[in-house]
C-alpha cells in the first residue's frame, strides 16, 4: 500500500501550539481497523481521524476516529478540524469562502459549516445525536469527589449536580464549586474506575462557572485515562452533551441559548469552544458545536 498522506491541526484555536491537536489522514479506504488503532497509537495525539471516500457521493466524506486505544463513534476536535481541513483543500488561496461539509460518522451524518474570514478558518457542525440522560448510576457527590481527589464540598453548584449524559459517546459530568477545585482535580484509583465502568464511559467532564475571559461561562477539564487520554485539552462532543446537563441543572432558557466554554488552559493547551442550543418547549432540539483551526504540519505515514 502507498503511503498515505496526513496532516495536524490545532483545534478550537486561532494559534498554533494551542487548542487541541489532530492527526488526519487521507486516502485510507484500504486500511483495516487494527491498522488505524495503530496509527492512531503511533500519533499518540487525543484523537486521529482517517478520511475515506463516502457511501453516499452527496457527501463530502466518510471518517473513521479513534483514541490512542480505542475508536470512538462521534467526537467534535476531529469533526471541526477535518471539515476545516477539507473545505481548506477545496478552496485553495488566502480569500474568503462558505462551504457545507457533509461528514459520514459512525455516530451518524454530521453537517459542518466552515467559513473563512479575514484568513481566520472556523466551523460549526451540528450534534448527530441530541444529548439525554445515560442509562446507568449517576455518581453520587462522595463517588465524584472520591473518584477526583477532591472533598465533597467541591462538588456541585447552585443547582449542577452530578450527571451522565450520551448523545454518541456517554460521559460522566461533575460540576465543581470554585476554579481552585478544577485546579486540583485528578484521576484517583481505584474510585475512578467505579464511577467511570459501569455505563461505558468514555470519560469524566468537570466544569466550574466563568473563566479566564469575560465573555467565558463555564471552564473544564475532561480527564478519559481508560481511552489512553489523561487529560484533553478540548472535547468537541462532551461539549455538545453539556447542553443536557445544563437542562438538568435548569441552567438554560427557552429558545437559543449561546454558551462560552474554556478548556485546556490547566494544560498549556488553551482551547475556546462554542457551543449553541436550541430550546422549546422544556426540551432540547438541537445542538452546535463551533471553533476554530488551524495547520500545524503535513509529511506521509508509511502503513506496509
Amino acid at each position: 500500500m502507498p503511503a498515505l498522506k496526513f496532516f495536524t491541526v490545532d483545534v478550537f484555536t486561532t494559534r498554533r501550539f494551542a487548542g487541541n491537536p489532530l492527526a488526519i489522514v487521507e486516502g485510507a479506504d484500504g486500511l483495516e481497523t487494527d491498522a488505524m488503532q495503530t496509527i492512531a497509537r503511533e500519533f499518540n495525539l487525543s484523537e486521529t481521524i482517517f478520511v475515506q471516500t463516502p457511501d453516499d457521493p452527496a457527501h463530502t466524506a466518510k471518517v473513521r476516529i479513534f483514541f490512542p486505544a480505542a475508536e470512538i463513534a462521534f467526537a467534535g476536535h476531529p469533526t471541526i478540524g477535518c471539515a476545516i481541513h477539507l473545505a481548506e483543500t477545496m478552496h485553495p488561496g488566502a480569500g474568503d469562502f462558505e462551504k457545507l461539509i457533509t461528514l459520514e460518522e459512525v455516530a451518524g451524518l454530521v453537517p459542518v459549516d466552515v467559513r473563512r474570514k479575514g484568513g481566520v478558518v472556523t466551523a460549526q457542525f451540528t450534534a448527530p445525536v441530541v444529548p439525554h440522560a445515560a442509562a446507568g448510576e449517576v455518581p453520587t457527590p462522595q463517588a465524584a469527589a472520591g473518584a477526583l481527589g477532591l472533598a465533597p464540598s467541591d462538588i456541585g453548584f447552585a443547582g449542577h449536580r452530578t450527571g451522565l449524559f450520551v448523545g454518541g459517546p456517554t460521559f460522566v459530568f461533575v460540576p465543581l464549586s470554585s476554579r481552585d477545585a478544577l485546579a486540583r482535580a485528578k484521576p484517583v484509583e481505584p474510585a475512578w474506575s467505579r464511577i467511570t465502568g459501569a455505563a461505558d464511559t468514555v470519560g469524566v467532564y468537570c466544569y466550574t462557572p466563568g473563566g479566564d475571559a469575560s465573555d467565558t461561562d463555564y471552564r473544564a477539564r475532561m480527564f478519559a485515562p481508560g481511552g489512553g487520554i489523561p487529560e484533553d485539552p478540548a472535547t468537541g462532543s462532551a461539549s455538545a452533551l453539556l447542553a443536557a446537563q445544563l437542562l438538568a441543572a435548569d441552567a438554560l432558557k427557552e429558545g437559543l441559548n449561546t454558551i462560552r466554554l474554556e478548556q485546556g488552559y490547566e494544560m498549556g493547551r488553551p482551547s475556546d469552544i462554542g457551543l449553541e442550543v436550541d430550546l422549546s418547549g422544556g426540551a432540547i432540539h438541537a445542538v452546535r458545536i463551533s471553533g476554530a483551526s488551524v495547520r500545524v504540519s503535513s509529511g506521509e505515514i508509511e502503513v506496509s
